[in-house]
């Protein structure tokens, strides 16, 4: 009995009418029937048409990425599994619709042509309901409970009328009777946990949504993009809940100049864009920069240059993120490297900013924003919260209050109009303490010097880190965002086998946690850094600051690492000591 599989369902958008439910609702009754899934997904950059996927991989032990190989395959025409089919396993199963096309070579050892079109007409009177014959085919193959798979089918349709429902139930069932009758093989059969914990289930948008809340953000703005247009979603259903505002503005330099006024006047404020509209952002990120003011802006990087591969995934806004402004704007930049992280990284996220009073960049990707996972409820309780300084009693003794006022910490307390008796201006002209434009060189240099000692305090900020793997390691691997739960799996592999392999995770970019860093590199004799990019920016980024002769991977094909391809890096390494 396997312990954990993979299951892929993949057709064209312009024939076939629900590839992504079908994967989202088997997502669904796998984590209610205590697995863990992962997964990943790929959608058509074109309006209508085009060949989309989505891909669950579910175990009875924790997921780390979306695997390399494919147990079962659902393919709703010939073209995808023509392309889809060459990633089964030997043993791999492929479903195809039967009355969609029947493939003259075989492409699985083992295939089930299912009638998904001419089933789903008769129980519903619509040929779009093939997909709910694939999820009860696929459901009765796993051994899934049929109630959890109909109470998940009615969710999914919860909105329609109840006609539309029962129909849709009726496919799903008809699926299954269909699978019970025709199936004799129980290969797909996987033992789930028997958990104690209540698990959770969301995209990496949602987390960081969901996170953002928590924190405190009360007010957002944002303009629809992909890969990130869901976190809008989210806030604009999620936020008046709390007393929050959402805006969809006119673009994204609206969006940003927003967040800006909302946290002038006191409000933890976001956006959430891609690499155009970061682009769009950036002279005003330079503004929130020189104002001193904390924002937060999630970046859900994909494909580039230019529009790019709006649908695929890539690490490739790195440089624009640390070193993207006209002048020197000090910013932090985090990133997320799972689904849990997405939430409590957007409360870091939220913490640095505030603390600090600093805009703050979150690197999310394709791959991470819209991927599924689970994990253990968080406890909100224990989670700190900070929230900026500020300015409520007059000044004392007749002392003036200055806004930038030169502090050991270099951050000066914020007068939050309408609830300090103290104003100021807030200019993006360089100004003196008091905040009036001043541009002698004594009095540039002292608060270039005052915004930019933040980032010193901030690179020693701890928990920004995470080491795992061999402790007596000769090679190292120094990572960031989503390329985690691959090298994971790849170290998981390379210890069993003896290779001493460790990883250092990096979930601050800028500026960098050095101390951790140093000691990493201290430790190591290699140094692999596998990127989603094709010019290895953290790469270039580490042999700059710290002058050593890291080995870069690089995968620049709009989807994520495998285990397998990092593992044979690691050999790659190893052969040449």
């Amino acid at each position: 009995m396997p312990d954990n599989l993979t299951i892929r369902a993949g057709g064209d958008t312009a024939t076939t009418t629900g590839v992504i439910s079908t994967g989202e609702m088997l997502t669904k009754a796998l984590a209610r029937s205590q697995y863990d899934v992962f997964t990943f997904r790929t959608n058509p950059a074109e309006i209508k048409g085009g060949q989309a996927m989505f891909q669950v991989r579910m175990g009875n032990h924790p997921i780390l990425s979306q695997g390399s190989y494919l147990d079962i395959l659902v393919a709703y025409d010939e073209e995808s599994l023509k392309v889809q089919g060459k990633d089964l396993k030997p043993d791999g199963l492929a479903i195809f619709d039967s009355d969609a096309f029947f493939p003259d070579d075989n492409y699985a050892k083992r295939s089930y042509g299912v009638p998904m079109t001419s089933i789903a007409a008769k129980e519903s009177g619509t040929k779009k309901a093939k997909n709910m014959v694939a999820v009860g085919v696929v459901g009765e193959f796993l051994g899934l409970p049929i109630q959890s798979v109909r109470d998940i089918v009615r969710e999914q349709f919860l909105h329609k009328p109840q006609a539309v429902i029962d129909s849709n139930i009726k496919s799903m069932e008809a699926g299954w009777a269909w699978a019970l009758k025709n199936s004799c093989s129980r290969d797909f059969l996987v033992k789930p946990r028997q958990l104690k914990t209540v698990k959770l289930v969301m995209s990496g948008n949602e987390a960081m949504a969901a996170g953002a809340v928590h924190a405190g953000c009360r007010y957002y703005a944002g303009y629809p993009i992909t890969p990130a247009s869901e976190i809008l979603e989210f806030m604009e259903k999620e936020l008046p809940k709390f007393d929050g505002v959402t805006i969809q503005t006119e673009d994204e330099i609206a969006a940003v100049t927003s967040c800006i006024g909302a946290s002038f006047a006191g409000a933890k404020a976001m956006t959430a864009t891609s690499g155009p509209g970061l682009s769009l952002m950036m002279e005003a990120l330079g503004l929130a920069s020189m104002l001193e003011l904390p924002i937060v802006i999630v970046d859900c990087q994909r494909g580039g240059p230019s529009t790019g591969m709006p649908t695929k995934t890539e690490q490739s806004d790195l440089f624009g993120a640390v070193y993207g402004s006209h002048g020197e704007a000090p910013r932090v930049v985090l990133a997320p490297a799972n689904v849990k992280d997405c939430f409590f990284g957007m409360i870091k996220a939220f913490n640095i900013a505030e603390k600090y009073q600093i805009p703050v960049i979150m690197l999310s990707d394709q791959s991470l924003s819209q991927r599924t996972q689970t994990f253990t409820r968080p406890k909100l309780e224990a989670v700190e919260i900070w929230n900026r300084a500020r300015h409520l009693e007059p000044a004392a003794d007749g002392h003036e209050y200055l806004r930038y006022r030169i502090t050991e910490n270099s951050v000066s307390p914020m007068a939050i109009p309408g609830e300090s008796a103290e104003t100021y201006v807030a200019t993006g002209l360089e100004h003196n303490e008091r905040g009036d434009p001043n541009y002698t060189p004594a009095n540039h240099f002292r608060m270039m010097s005052k915004r930019h000692k933040k980032l010193e305090r901030i690179s020693r900020e701890k928990g920004f880190t995470r080491r795992f793997g061999d402790e007596h390691a000769k090679v190292g691997i120094l990572s960031w965002g989503s390329t985690e739960g691959p090298i994971e799996g790849a170290i998981r592999k390379a210890n069993q086998l003896g290779y001493e392999v460790a990883a250092l995770q990096v979930k601050m970019l800028h500026p960098l946690p050095d101390e951790e860093i140093r000691h990493f590199l201290g430790s190591v004799e290699h140094v692999i850094v596998p990127e989603i990019n094709f010019t290895g920016q953290f790469a270039h980024m580490l042999r700059a600051r710290y002058m050593v002769p890291v080995i870069s991977l690089n995968k620049c094909a709009g989807v994520p690492f495998t285990p397998e391809e990092i593992f044979g890096k690691i050999e790659e390494v190893i052969a040449r000591k």
